[in-house]
């Protein structure tokens, strides 16, 4: 399974995302096309190494050569939010036409116009407004509909498996924007970060800007401090301010050979206590062939487990009990699909502590062919030791014997 690791200890921006995305190993040139696909006179991008602290990576310098003097120098974006005063305002069915008319590949546009979409349901919660009448100022600007737009892009260049983000630093301080003098974390990204885990203060600016939050909220399918995989390579996207820590974004990809548990430290062996979510509903008036597709649904989403248990509900109906465990920010997705796709009127859901061991998989050589053997270790001792399954049907059913026997013949 390939990863893509997010680790926002300094915050995250547009611009630092696709510089992070070069310096990662996408090519300028994929984000130059990209963005002639959006058919915007003016638009370019430059990419240029920089150093902060010592980490050398690259930072990303959008352009409006069409409005270039106001396209840079506000107060924002990591030093380098702009001054959009002079510039259209748009909304978001503007936006959605400038990417639905572009030459960009569907599954682009799509990603795109989500991002977008988790944008402006954040400033209408925070206005007190329908989506429809909310107007983007600097989100809505040329350059920031670039960042979005090539972040998108670049998920499709890199295609991770599965994406996870650690905690988002916000940062501090105030920031001068559209609408006056506002604290740090601006109201939109406070909205957009809601029930995703952030630190706070390691700055005293903007860390992370509305744009750069709503790419992490759309595209992160898992926020945690804890994984488990092998790292291949790290990029830095670097942003424009020269502070006390190390003003980048750093993003990893990793791999590992199956769905990706949390450990206490990559390095050892120890098992990780961390935070799930269980919810749950009784069901009796449903047609049992739904089930499949509703699990399938639900594992393909994120979920952790899903599985079903026989229950008797009142007037003694038999009935069943549907339940998931799955992340904290990915509960309410969970509900959404077991509201939509089952017949269920309530649900009931509460926090559980899990107790992780390290996973390992190994390959062992058979006179059959080569089986992937699984191992649990718990303090630095492997405690398990078992083949995996699939393997074993699948040689048992190549080579014409009862998979039982194929267990004899592996010595664990």
């Amino acid at each position: 399974m390939k990863i893509l690791i997010y680790d926002p200890f300094a915050g995250i921006s547009g611009d630092m995302n696709i510089g992070a995305m070069v310096s990662l190993g996408v090519p300028e040139s994929y984000f130059r096309e990209t963005i002639k696909q959006l058919h915007l006179p003016g638009a370019a991008v430059e990419f240029i190494r920089d150093v902060r602290k010592g980490i050398s990576g690259i930072r990303a310098l959008v352009h409006d050569h069409d409005v270039e003097e106001n396209s840079r120098g506000g107060p924002s974006d990591h030093g380098n939010a702009h001054s959009h005063s002079h510039l259209p305002d748009r909304n978001l069915d503007d936006i959605k036409k400038i990417i639905s008319e572009s030459s960009l590949e569907t599954v682009i546009k799509e990603r795109s116009i989500a991002i977008f979409t988790c944008l402006a349901e954040a400033e209408a919660l925070v206005h007190g407004k329908g989506i429809e009448e909310v107007h983007f100022h600097e989100t809505g600007a040329i350059d920031s509909i670039i960042d979005i737009v090539c972040s998108a892009a670049a998920i499709e260049y890199i295609k991770p498996d599965r994406i996870i983000s650690k905690p988002v630093e916000l940062g501090g301080g105030f920031i001068k924007c559209a609408h006056g003098i506002l604290p740090v974390p601006a109201p939109a990204t406070a909205a957009l970060l809601e029930n995703i885990p952030v630190t706070a203060g390691r700055v005293n600016h903007e860390a992370t800007t509305p744009t750069g939050a709503a790419i992490i909220r759309t595209l992160a399918d898992e926020f945690s401090a804890c994984y488990s995989c092998r790292i291949i390579k790290t990029g830095y996207g670097i942003g424009s301010r020269d502070v006390e820590i190390p003003n980048v974004l750093r993003v990893m990809l990793a791999e590992t050979s199956d769905t990706v548990l949390p450990v206490s430290d990559i390095n050892s062996s120890e098992s990780c206590d961390t935070d799930a979510v269980m919810i749950n509903c009784n069901i009796d008036d449903m047609n049992p062939e739904f089930y499949s597709h509703i699990m399938d649904k639900l594992f393909a989403s994120g979920a952790k487990e899903v599985y079903l248990t026989p229950v008797y509900m009142k007037k003694n109906r038999p009935g069943t009990l549907l339940t998931v465990m799955t992340s904290q920010f990915l509960e309410n997705d969970m509900k959404d699909i077991i509201f939509l796709e089952t017949t269920t009127a309530g649900i009931r859901s509460h926090i559980v502590r899990q107790n992780m061991l390290e996973r390992r998989e190994e390959l062992h050589e058979s006179r059959f062919g080569m089986i992937r053997i699984k191992k649990l270790f718990r303090n630095g001792q492997c405690i398990s030791v078992k083949p995996e399954y699939d393997d074993m049907a699948r040689l048992a059913g190549e080579n014409g014997v009862p998979v039982k026997d194929l267990y004899k013949e592996i010595k664990l």
